[in-house]
């Protein structure tokens, strides 16, 4: 099995020790990633492209979602590769390929040569299509927008006929950049911004500050994960989680109604400016869009942002909330946002839009600093792939653990839907309900109650944590199958 993986076009145009750089990079991360599927996967650089080689061939869907979520990649091609005899060997080799899906269609060939031979790239393709059209049963040869393309790629003596071809992330290599530390809340926006970063190879730390509930948290770990466990290329990064119940309380009890907004978006920054330092970030990212909320406005941001020295990235800026939403569902993390509880919108009922720095000044001068200095120091710092273990952590329980069920018991998938729909799980005589992870605490009381339910999410780490915190809550008509 073999793939080329062809670079994003900026990483081209760089100088030669920097485009090295990235191609270095790049490597790493695909190696990092794929070996998951195959401990010996084979990644060999090359100025213009990359080679995946594989013995797996049964892991080619593996290894094409992976590649697909990797940054840096404009695209790639899944090629079969063989020795150059002549072009009626490429003919046989090009109708093994591509001889089902030619016929009754218009196609075109696409030859593309590096190396000395004794035929031209057009000679090769008139006589390849020519074969193929008689062979195949196709109804025409078109040039221009035919219905079925076949690239053919001859490098000196060996050909490459391009079966697939999947398009990439782009970006640069994650990793390539300097770290950030991302102030996620786990909805639309800081979830999106966290992958604009990622995608541009900034190596991407979460910040979490927990204003109150277990519920938010897990979400936010859960959601923090996913965009890891998708787009992070494994690349070893930090999730903190900083307390702010007392820091909300303090602002509450003490700060003018119409500067608390405002006021705890500077106590963020500062806490974040602290924390910052311990995983080398270099800058800050928010999920911010001008006037989209009231601390949002540019006259806020700006009252916001003199509490700290460091660079605050706003990826999202100028970009509309539909804009947000709709790149949330194309990378996973709608389904996270739209269940994810909100407390930050009821801090302050009528808040200003046009703070004045002495009223801030005024207001904060009512705060006791003792109590963020307190969150900083209590500040959790974990690494990414240990998140679902903390929160297994959070709610303890003796959650029973099925193998083969025997009663009437109905499966539950909490799956990604993304993943639920790619390996859909199948108990013979079983009925399964499909309810991802992050809507249980709304989906789970409209369920029959009176039926018992089997959590399933493949490795069995996920249902664990949610039939236990559903246990916490009282439900007794849950379980956790793992076959």
């Amino acid at each position: 099995m073999k793939f080329i993986v062809k670079f994003f076009p900026e990483i081209t145009i760089k100088s030669r020790p920097v485009r090295k750089a990235f191609v270095k990079q790049l490597r790493h991360n695909i190696r990092l990633v794929l070996r998951e599927h195959d401990d010996n996967v084979t990644v060999a650089g090359n100025w213009d492209f990359i080679e995946v080689l594989s013995e797996r061939d049964d892991q080619r869907d593996a290894f094409t979602e992976s590649l697909s979520n990797i940054a840096g990649i404009a695209h790639f091609q899944y090629v079969r590769e063989f020795p150059l005899t002549d072009l009626d060997g490429i003919v046989a080799e090009a109708a093994a390929s591509y001889g089902d899906v030619l016929k009754d269609s218009v196609f075109a060939v696409r030859v593309k040569r590096v190396g000395k031979h004794d035929f031209s790239s057009v000679e090769a393709e008139r006589h390849v299509g020519g074969c193929l059209k008689a062979q195949c049963g196709a109804l025409a040869v078109r040039l221009k927008d035919p219905e079925v393309l076949v690239p053919i790629d001859i490098r000196d003596d060996r050909v490459w006929i391009i079966e697939q071809r999947v398009e990439g992330l782009g970006g640069y290599p994650l990793g390539s950049q300097d770290s950030v530390l991302s102030l996620i809340s786990g909805g639309y926006d800081s979830t999106v911004s966290s992958f604009m970063t990622m995608s541009r190879g900034l190596k991407t730390h979460f910040c979490f500050f927990n204003l109150g509930g277990d519920a938010h948290e897990i979400g936010v770990k859960q959601v923090s994960h996913f965009l890891w466990s998708k787009y992070g290329s494994n690349l070893g990064v930090k999730f903190i989680t900083i307390p702010f119940e007392e820091v909300v309380g303090e602002i509450l009890n003490n700060v003018d109604n119409a500067e608390m907004g405002v006021v705890l978006k500077r106590m963020m920054l500062r806490a974040a400016s602290q924390v910052m330092e311990g995983v080398s970030a270099k800058a800050l990212v928010t999920g911010e869009s001008i006037a989209q909320v009231s601390s949002q406005t540019l006259v806020n941001l700006k009252v916001i942002d003199t509490v700290t020295d460091e660079l605050v990235l706003r990826p999202l800026v100028t970009s509309n909330k539909q804009e947000i939403i709709d790149k949330a569902k194309e990378i996973g993390t709608a389904p996270f946002a739209a269940s994810m509880p909100e407390f930050c919108g009821v801090i302050s009922v009528k808040p200003t839009t046009r703070a004045k720095m002495h009223r801030v000044e005024r207001e904060e001068g009512k705060f006791d600093f003792d109590v963020l200095q307190r969150a900083v120091d209590t500040a959790r710092v974990m690494s990414i792939q240990d998140v679902i273990k903390d929160v297994d952590q959070q709610y303890q329980g003796d959650v029973p653990v099925v193998r083969m069920p025997v009663g009437e018991e109905v499966i539950v998938d909490i799956r990604h839907p993304d993943e639920a729909e790619r390996k859909p799980v199948k108990v013979a005589g079983r009925p399964v309900v499909n309810v991802p992870f992050f809507t249980l605490g709304t989906k789970w009381p409209e369920l029959d109650q009176e039926k018992e339910y089997l959590l399933y999410c493949g490795k069995g780490v996920m249902s664990r944590i949610h039939a236990s915190h559903l246990m916490s809550k009282g439900y007794k008509n849950v379980g956790v199958y793992l076959p």
